[in-house]
């Protein structure tokens, strides 16, 4: 899969992309993400990309100029349109979801917006989807990008060794991942539960569902709304709420 990140400041995005997982994974030969300089594709003998927005306001704006021609680069250099999307607050809000079916396309092109955002034509001619990953403010959309390349790389088949590597993380599952321990066994009087140390795998996998379900039930109610608990799911729930209600 291949990713082309467009951005005003491709040295923010360069450290993330070379190193841990996302730099294996290029290494590798599992996924590909190249940097596009959009300051390269401004006809402005000064290389400026923005300008006052019209009808007034705080701020600058991306030009379409610039921008239109970074995209239609990209293009020209794969040989084929890419999926464009622009990182944006008034985007879809991000999910595993999402997630899952952005890993279908082979080309993706992301779009990092600055200042008071892009010039809406560009938007209109060149973006097929915009994304938000969250009701917060950043300053640009480099953070998203790289967010959204290491959420939808982790699903293409390689870069992660092993598939279960994200099946049980949180969210993916529908849940909240359980807590993890390791080494050592007790710390400071704070000691690893029992049933980890015990070697009994069915015990072990109930507790972690269980401890899924009360996390989740706890700081994340709306996931519970869509989860469909079979019979065990159930039990362990009942499980729950009886204890929560001895504990209050």
């Amino acid at each position: 899969m291949r990713f082309d990140l467009m951005t005003l400041f491709p040295s923010m995005c360069t450290a993330f992309t070379e190193e841990s997982i996302i730099g294996r994974a290029q290494k590798n030969g599992h996924i590909e993400v190249n940097l596009w300089d959009i300051r390269d594709f401004t006809e402005d003998k000064h290389r400026r990309v923005d300008d006052y927005p019209y009808g007034g306001g705080m701020g600058m704006v991306m030009q379409v100029q610039p921008v239109f021609s970074c995209v239609k680069a990209v293009e020209e250099n794969l040989g084929v349109k890419p999926y464009v999307i622009y990182l944006s607050p008034k985007g879809n809000k991000f999910t595993q979801t999402m997630a899952e079916k952005l890993s279908k396309h082979s080309e993706i092109a992301l779009l990092c917006g600055h200042y008071e955002g892009i010039d809406q034509r560009a938007i209109d001619m060149c973006v097929d989807e915009e994304i938000s990953i969250g009701d917060f403010v950043l300053t640009g959309g480099e953070l998203p990008a790289l967010c959204l390349i290491d959420c939808v790389a982790r699903l293409i088949p390689g870069v992660l060794s092993d598939e279960e590597c994200y099946k049980d993380e949180s969210i993916y599952s529908g849940l909240l991942e359980y807590p993890q321990y390791t080494r050592p066994a007790s710390f400071m009087e704070h000691d690893v539960p029992s049933v980890l140390l015990s070697g009994h795998e069915k015990n072990i996998n109930t507790y972690r569902r269980k401890e899924s379900l009360r996390l989740t039930m706890e700081r994340r109610p709306d996931l519970m709304d869509r989860l469909c608990p079979d019979k065990e799911d159930l039990k362990l729930i009942s499980e729950i709420k009886i204890e929560k209600e001895c504990g209050d």
